[in-house]
């Protein structure tokens, strides 16, 4: 038999399509032991204590599976001690971000694989009402609301409009192909070495090779994963090249921009807005400015989490570990030489 654990909460239906990818397979799945969502589709959730039976009880678990559905976040420093015979993870995101910080696998005995291309249609809908949020001048139109003022004015267009996409993974190619059935132009930042094309988009530079590409935008979209070559790819330098109406909205991480300098050029008019579903530290604290700044759009971290998100990620699980099985090369693995 191939054991399966299963690390964070998923509905009974979705376990049992797990269950029945083969009669090799025997899940293990023991809800009362795994952390309590929040909302629908919560893979972190709220750890309950545990009994010392209830503990010996995960353990038996988890020291018996040789494949694990999302990262136990218990105890991410022992995951080598608590799944000895752990050879495969399936994440439940599509970004890993640093996990191999928290989780000390040997990546040469274990394989890790994300759940890129599952967030890519929700993603690129919050890019979409982030842009056209400042567009047609919303911030404006709720202040007016406000004071019940009806005052004639005149928008923008979000088509004839020229967005940078920074990475072009499953969530930018998806984002450039709607963007651009909007009459966006879209050109796209890649690592040196990455995707040379994509459908909808007009131009591809590499990371390092933005700086001439920024005042020419009126929007960038960062949609790339956190990395030694992104983590402040966004810098003060980065933002003062950008025109005064442009627009920054991140999907990435929130290391990805310089917080502060990003922070500075809201409150000072030097750019005209931002979306934001991810922050530097989450939950956002109480007292960052991006929280009162009437040119912010704040998303808490909740842009990819669909009503159907555990549907996807099962169906990409399930088609995975048939592969796994049938000693096929696995989807979406995790290559740390990129970090993604």
């Amino acid at each position: 038999m191939t054991r399966v654990v299963i690390c964070s909460p998923l509905e009974p239906e979705l376990v049992a399509r797990i269950a029945a990818v083969d009669p090799r397979v025997e899940v293990l799945y023991e809800p009362d032991l795994l952390p309590v969502p929040a909302y629908a589709g919560d893979h972190v959730g709220v750890l309950p204590e545990l009994t010392d039976a209830q503990q010996a009880r995960w353990f038996d678990l988890t020291s018996s599976a040789e494949i694990a559905f999302d990262f136990d976040r218990r105890a991410p420093a022992q995951i080598n001690t608590n799944f000895p015979l752990l050879r495969w993870i399936q994440g439940t995101s599509a970004g890993l971000g640093r996990f191999t910080d928290r989780f000390p696998l040997d990546l040469s005995k274990v394989v890790v694989t994300t759940a890129a291309g599952v967030h890519a249609a929700p993603l690129a809908e919050f890019v979409l009402t982030g842009l056209l949020h400042f567009v047609k001048d919303v911030p404006q139109l709720q202040a007016w609301q406000a004071e019940h003022r009806w005052s004639r004015y005149t928008s923008r267009t979000l088509t004839g409009q020229r967005v940078l996409i920074v990475g072009l993974g499953a969530v930018g190619r998806h984002t450039a192909t709607v963007l651009a059935g909007l009459g966006v132009e879209v050109v796209a930042a890649v690592r040196p070495g990455g995707t040379a094309s994509a459908p909808g988009v007009s131009q591809v530079v590499t990371f390092d090779a933005i700086g001439p590409v920024l005042p020419t935008v009126d929007a960038v979209v960062l949609a790339c994963p956190l990395t030694p070559d992104t983590e402040g790819l966004l810098g003060a330098t980065e933002l003062a090249a950008l025109k005064p109406d442009a627009v920054v909205v991140n999907i990435a991480r929130g290391q990805v921009v310089d917080e502060p300098a990003l922070i500075t050029a809201l409150s000072t008019g030097a750019l005209r807005g931002a979306a934001l579903d991810v922050a530097t530290v989450e939950p956002l604290p109480d007292n960052s400015p991006l929280w009162d700044l009437p040119n912010v759009l704040v998303s808490p971290h909740s842009a990819s989490t669909a009503a159907n998100e555990n549907t996807l990620i099962t169906t990409l699980f399930c088609t995975n570990l048939r592969h796994w099985l049938d000693g096929k090369p696995l989807l979406n693995r995790y290559k740390p030489d990129l970090g993604y």
